[in-house]
């Protein structure tokens, strides 16, 4: 049994201990071909996504270990993708577990934090993406009740990934 707190980041949580969770995190989905941001990205671009969302860490309760992330995003019209414009949306990313540590509910623990902050901030659906490749992760959205609704070519990735979207009505 995993004992883990979830809190929100801080601008002195080690940026650099996150990207390296990331990058572990990630790893099995970039051997597997698929080039997903956090599998490489450097610490500026790991500051950047959780200052720019409403961010939260898993951490280890025995050792303080950092061992989960996710960032919530408000929708803007200036987002990347027309579905992340919708008005009452918000979508989460830069989503991750450490490999030692999944398969415990720590994902499921930090996803629950970000859905029950989307609904105190008036959200009425919140959205992530993947790749359309990465069945596992597919379906275990759609177990927490999301459904695919669009689809997305990302410059930064070698893959098209799938739009997945939950009403929080």
């Amino acid at each position: 049994m995993i004992e883990c707190a979830i809190r929100p980041w801080e601008p002195t949580d080690s940026v650099e201990e996150i990207t390296e969770l990331l990058h572990l995190a990630y790893g099995a989905l970039a051997r597997q071909g698929m080039h997903y941001n956090a599998s490489h990205q450097p610490p500026s671009q790991t500051l950047d996504r959780l200052s720019r969302g409403d961010s939260f860490l898993a951490v280890d309760e025995g050792s303080g270990k950092i061992i989960g992330t996710i960032s919530a995003y408000k929708s803007t019209p200036e987002n990347w993708h027309d579905y992340y414009c919708r008005p009452g949306l918000m979508y989460f990313g830069q989503f991750a577990v450490h490999p030692d540590y999944q398969g415990y509910g720590v994902a499921k623990k930090l996803y629950q934090i970000v859905e029950d902050h989307a609904r105190q901030m008036g959200a009425t659906e919140i959205a992530l993406d993947t790749a359309e490749t990465a069945h596992d992760l597919i379906a275990m959205y759609r177990r927490w009740g999301f459904e695919i609704v669009d689809s997305a070519n990302w410059d930064s990735t070698n893959y098209v990934s799938v739009i997945m979207s939950k009403p929080l009505t």
